[in-house]
């Protein structure tokens, strides 16, 4: 299982319209191909069944494992821990940090969704091995949550855990994050949404890169 100084510089997050697209699986494969050992697809979707989520996460893990990359599950701890994932995403609704440790033990990461400095302390202090926050930018995935800027990925850095930005982040926006302090960045729309989704995953990583 990967150990929290090997968290990938890019982070592809599904939800649930990404999820439920006719293409989905065969698009997860592309993007975790592209991306190799540079990249963990984080496997969320709030509405789907549990059953779906299984069974996704045992097929692409398969795929994950094959080219280097990472599978994390958002929020079903149990769905992770049944298909073999390397760790879970947990957000503010999901058990806390805590719990997901005491069952999923040291060998799998936990990774928690925070949007400000106090969330990024609680969660560090729980034992989480990285944070991902945000949102950045503007984004049309969280309307209702102003963006923070680059500030909260230089505030949350100084927590000495690895940083991943979230929200409106684009390749172009890669370079500031990394001077701020980012271990790397997410994206859903920039990456599923994008024309080809593996040229996607090959400009991000070469911009940040760069």
């Amino acid at each position: 299982m990967p150990t929290p100084d090997a968290i990938p510089p890019l982070h592809a997050v599904t939800d649930d319209r990404v999820v439920a697209g006719d293409d989905f699986a065969a698009k997860a494969e592309v993007v975790l191909r592209a991306g190799g050992s540079h990249l963990a697809l984080h496997l969320r979707a709030p509405a789907a069944p549990g059953r779906v989520m299984h069974d996704l996460a045992v097929r692409l893990v398969d795929i994950a494992n094959s080219c280097g990359a990472l599978l994390l599950v958002n929020d079903r701890v149990d769905v992770a821990l049944a298909a073999g994932a390397h760790g879970v995403q947990l957000g503010r609704r999901s058990l806390t940090v805590a719990d997901a440790r005491r069952l999923v033990g040291d060998d799998r990461l936990i990774g928690a969704s925070v949007h400000d400095a106090g969330e990024a302390r609680e969660a560090a202090d729980a034992g989480a091995d990285f944070l991902l926050a945000g949102p950045v930018y503007p984004t049309a995935s969280h309307r209702d949550r102003p963006a923070a800027g680059v500030r909260l990925i230089e505030d949350v850095a100084r927590l000495g855990l690895p940083v991943i930005a979230i929200g409106g982040v684009t390749a172009e926006r890669a370079g500031e994050l990394r001077r701020a302090g980012a271990a790397g960045v997410a994206a859903i729309r920039g990456i599923w949404d994008a024309p080809s989704p593996a040229e996607a995953v090959q400009r991000t990583l070469e911009a940040w890169q760069s």
